[in-house]
């Protein structure tokens, strides 16, 4: 089950995504001769970036309404589809693609070593699986509040109970090569948002996924009451209107070959 679900302020976030702040360390290797499997598109934000550095790039969606918006996200980008499918069963052949890209995708999955060892099969020899994913328990932020405390516990208990693994950052390496892979270079790289603007957007989209997404309404069957998420929602407001407010969040990232 996908913690975040496709409210608004779900998409707000992911709309903001670009190849250069999320893809950054996949950007060297790509040439435009290559077909890019896209997988977890989302609202396609990085898929379009990659369609435009590459000759074709398929994105691949889990459920009818993530193939409406990545479909619509995609609308005139002339090299790219969109394909329905499962990355624990992908439903292409063999040595497929030339970059197998995933961007906050395994956090979320039942089997991510299972996902990665898919992933190797449909890349072709010589080609790039590339992933990157949140650590949540590595995020840090100023000043420290209760409410973003129990944010982040909330959110981690609430991703775990839909089978998922919110630090699934520092755990790339080591599900890459119980994939099978031996050629695996790991990294991180952070997203920091400081200023006043970045602070509103931040805290503000956050301020609403914690009441009106899909995790709200998970939080809210499992027994947390309304008062407790309106707490939390009122905390991101005031980390985001405070001046000294800073918030930095790590991904780690690997670039593995089959």
């Amino acid at each position: 089950m996908y913690t975040h679900g496709h409210h608004e302020s779900v998409l707000r976030s992911h709309r903001w995504r670009t190849a250069e702040n999320s893809a950054a360390y996949l950007l060297p290797v790509l040439i435009e001769k290559m077909h890019v499997l896209d997988v977890g598109a989302g609202p396609a934000t990085i898929t379009r970036d990659l369609a435009a550095r590459v000759r074709k790039v398929t994105a691949l969606e889990v459920n009818e309404e993530a193939v409406k918006v990545a479909r619509d996200g995609l609308a005139g980008v002339a090299n790219a589809e969109v394909v329905l499918g499962d990355v624990h069963a992908l439903p292409f052949p063999d040595d497929t693609f030339c970059v197998v890209h995933a961007h906050q995708v395994l956090q979320h999955v039942a089997d991510p070593v299972l996902a990665l060892r898919e992933m190797r099969r449909v890349c072709k020899p010589g080609g790039y699986v590339a992933v990157r994913d949140s650590d949540y328990a590595a995020f840090t932020w100023y000043p420290q509040m209760p409410e973003l405390d129990d944010w982040l516990a909330l959110y981690q208990r609430m991703a775990r109970a839909n089978g998922g693994e919110p630090d699934a950052g520092r755990r790339l390496m080591a599900w890459a090569h119980a994939a099978g892979f031996s050629d695996v270079a790991a990294g991180s790289s952070t997203w920091c948002f400081a200023d006043e603007e970045d602070r509103a957007w931040w805290g503000g989209m956050w301020a609403d996924r914690v009441r009106e997404s899909a995790m709200a309404r998970q939080a809210l069957a499992s027994g947390v009451p309304q008062e407790e998420l309106d707490r939390i929602s009122q905390g991101w407001r005031r980390w985001a209107a405070d001046p000294d407010g800073w918030i930095s969040l790590l991904h780690g990232e690997i670039l593995a070959r089959p």
